[in-house]
């Protein structure tokens, strides 16, 4: 399985990619997509929403089930990506640049708890296990 070295995880299978201006983009992991299949349906945060570390903040559904996206860190939504509303697909094609929104950290110790690619791959192992 593909986890990026470059992202930093967390145990719901969301993915952060840290910006060089400070900014987090978010989207689903590859095993989260796997799991639930074909995606129809995504609901991303407003921009301007102010999101707490662990909070459900979006849905992704698929012709399986529907599924929370919970906030990998705490902060501002500062845009969406439009294109995932439209065409859900996109994430089962490339999740990793199917990104959901973007946020502007408020806690940066946030940060410090989210996973490397390989602490995240134990976390898949162990739930196959």
């Amino acid at each position: 399985m593909n986890i990026p070295t470059h992202l930093k995880y967390t145990k719901s299978h969301e993915w952060v990619k840290l910006e060089e201006d400070g900014t987090a983009i978010i989207g689903i992991t590859h095993h989260a997509q796997e799991l639930l299949g074909d995606m129809v349906f995504v609901e991303i945060p407003q921009v301007g929403r102010h999101l707490k570390q662990g909070e459900e903040c979006a849905v992704v559904e698929s012709v399986k089930a529907a599924a929370d996206v919970y906030a990998p860190i705490s902060g501002e939504v500062i845009t969406t990506n439009p294109e995932i509303e439209s065409a859900p697909e996109k994430i089962n094609q490339d999740t990793y640049s199917a990104w959901l929104y973007k946020l502007k950290p408020s806690n940066t110790a946030d940060l410090s708890e989210l996973l490397d690619s390989t602490e995240y791959q134990k976390v898949l192992e162990s739930e196959t296990h």
